[in-house]
Formats: structure tokens, sequence, C-alpha cells
């Protein structure tokens, strides 16, 4: 959302318009933006407001001062995102794929050498592939592509028809010190997907991915290989993970998505068989809803009721976070009158046997949950000191 804040002639540009590219698809995950509508209201701004305003600023970056300065910076940005919307769709229809365009699409001269159009938070590398997985997928229309076997399944046959390990590694090496990191790393990652104990292999690739990641402008992108590199190395990063389930995160959720959240949370195997329908019922906000486990997935509907339920649980949503937040169990809350049951009360315990609780901490490099070492309970804590030999 864009501000205008007319007595002052200030305009807030929120994160629309920042010191540098924004992303178009982000390295975390999220749905890919629209960058042609990035820019059309990045114009409707300049024109709405951005032919008086006297003050710009945003919510991560500095404030722009003057009309000349803030028009520059307005129309620069806006058609930085049109250009790699219509240049990327331009290249793409002349047969350009997913897997080469982040190598052919190129920022207009122009653009590029205006600072604050640089790639300081997005690429127009990882930006460029997430237009055409906007518009087209993630298929480049290769048939080998469309249902590719996993890396660890093929790598082997990589290996063999390569001449075995020590070829690999010799040539990898070699390509290390020509400077041509990115070729060396497609053929040592074939190894370590092959061998993932082959902790040699797992070195120079982390060598390669050091050298790519300082080579790069863009922190998202030198941070993914300098990470790769530290997983190889030293294994999967310990230390606080964001926690989804959290009892913040839990109160937030609407009771619809923490029942779309169970939904993922159950592990579809444990379910395979199992079949019920339960009414559930929050007196205190008048919601109600069918949850059904059929086909090894849950469902729910908001708003129904079914006439003839395995299990009806009436419990007010107030008493229902006790339980969503691990505060309470559901049981004990049936034990005490705050919760409601009709009918089979065996149902919960079946769902309850289905959930898992995710690790964030997974391996992304092969082989490298082996080598992790934990963390001590307490981070801070000083280990004894050894005295130095003389």
């Amino acid at each position: 959302m864009n501000t205008y804040i007319s007595d002052m002639k200030a305009l807030w540009m929120a994160e629309n318009v920042i010191a540098s590219l924004h992303n178009i698809y982000t390295l975390r995950g999220a749905q890919v933006r629209d960058p042609l509508n990035w820019s059309k209201y990045i114009g409707e701004t300049l024109h709405r407001f951005g032919l008086e305003v006297e003050v710009m600023f945003a919510s991560h970056h500095w404030p722009r001062w003057g009309n000349v300065r803030i028009q520059e910076v307005l129309r620069a940005q806006r058609d930085f995102y049109a250009h790699m919307n219509n240049q990327v769709l331009h290249l793409a229809n002349q047969g350009v794929t997913i897997n080469e365009i982040h190598n052919v699409y190129e920022v207009p001269t122009g653009l590029q050498n205006k600072w604050f159009c640089r790639g300081y938070h997005g690429s127009p590398q990882h930006n460029s592939r997430g237009v055409i997985q906007r518009y087209l997928g993630f298929w480049d229309c290769n048939p080998t592509t469309l249902i590719p076997l996993s890396p660890r399944d093929s790598a082997p046959l990589y290996v063999e028809v390569m001449g075995g390990a020590e070829n690999i590694m010799a040539r990898g090496r070699q390509l290390h010190d020509e400077g041509k990191y990115l070729l060396a790393s497609e053929i040592v990652n074939k190894l370590v997907q092959a061998q993932p104990q082959n902790q040699a292999a797992k070195d120079l690739l982390a060598d390669l991915f050091e050298q790519i990641g300082y080579q790069q402008e863009n922190p998202g992108l030198r941070n993914s290989f300098l990470a790769g590199a530290y997983e190889l190395r030293s294994g999967i990063p310990q230390g606080e993970t964001a926690n989804s389930a959290s009892p913040d995160v839990i109160r937030a959720m609407s009771t619809e998505l923490f029942l779309n959240f169970l939904g993922i949370r159950m592990d579809s195997r444990k379910a395979e068989g199992m079949r019920f329908t339960m009414n559930l019922i929050t007196p205190d906000n008048g919601e109600k809803f069918i949850v059904e486990l059929e086909n090894a997935t849950l469902t729910n509907i908001k708003g129904f009721l079914a006439s003839k339920p395995d299990l009806t649980l009436t419990i007010n949503r107030s008493d229902l976070e006790l339980t969503m937040t691990g505060t309470k169990t559901l049981e004990s809350q049936i034990a005490d009158g705050t919760a409601k049951v009709e009918g089979d009360a065996s149902i919960l315990n079946q769902l309850a046997s289905t959930m898992i609780d995710f690790d964030p901490r997974f391996e992304i490099m092969p082989g490298t949950k082996a080598a992790t070492i934990v963390a001590k309970e307490d981070p801070y804590e000083a280990d004894e000191c050894q005295p130095i030999a003389e």
C-alpha cells in the first residue's frame, strides 16, 4: 500500500520502491509476485502524487528529497519491473526456458548504471526465472526434465560414465584452479549426490560454492552458496529456528486455518484405512465445522454440520486454543467438562496418532545430517581452557 500525506507532500512507498531490485521470486519460498502490476502501481503513484511530492520515504530505506530526484527514482523503478516482465516473456516466446533465462536476460545498461536498480536484495538471475515460473511454470518443455530421476538415483550413473570418483575429483580441482567454478560444481555435485559420505568430494564442492558465493552482488545468492558450503563442511546449522506452531502463531490462526494445518501435519501413510466424520462446534464465536478423514486425507468445511457424525466435539474457541498451543490436553478438558463429546471419542486418539512434528533442520546437501554436531544446551557456556604446551 502506497500512502500520500498531502499536507506534507510526503509519499510513503512501503516496500514497493526500495534502493534495489526487490524480489519477484523469494528464495525463502513464496508465491511469485506480479512484476507487471508492480510496475503499473508505481506508474499510477507517479502520476497521482509524484508530480508534486517533495519527500519520498520507505519502510527499510532512507528518504529522498526533491521532486526531480523522486521522479527519477519512481520512473526507473517502474521501468525496472516492467522491463523484467516484458523482456523475460519476450525471450520465453522465442524458446528461452526457465533453465536458461538467468543466463540470457540482461537488465538494460541505463538501469544497470543506476545504483538503486542493482540486485542488492533481489537478483535479476533468480527473479527472471521467477517471471517464467509465474506465467509458464517449472517445465522447460524438454521431456527429459518432465519426470526426472531424483539426483541421488541418477548420480551414480554420471559418476560411472565419468570414470569414477578419482577422475571427477581431479577434473573438479583443475576447473577450480582455472576459476571455472560453476562448471566444476556441476560434476562434483554429481559425485556428492552419488557418494554422500565422501567428505573429500563435499569439501571440494564447498570450496566451489564458496568461490561462487564470493562473486555474487546479491546477498541472497551469496548466502545460499555460503550456507551450502557450511553444511557440506560442518553439517546442518544449529541454533534457534522459527517455530511454525508456537503459541503466538497458533493463537493468531483462525480455527479453519488450524484445521488446515492439521491436514498438513498428518502423515497420510499412518491414516490409511481410517475413516470418520466429526462435527466441531465452538459456541463462543459461533463457528461450526465438518471435519472428515477419508482416503488418507483430512478435510474440513466451515459453516456446515454432518447429520450423522461419528463424533461431535463442542468446545469454546478460547478453550480450544489451550489444546492448540499445548497448554492443556483435549483429554483433560473433556474430563473436566470444558469440552463436551457425543459419539466415539476414540476418533481423537486416532487423529492424534497420525500427527508428526516438523523439524526444520533437514538436509539440503546429502550426507550432512550425520556430520552435524548438536549445540550444547547452553551455547554461551565457556569450555574449560586447556593449557598451552610450552
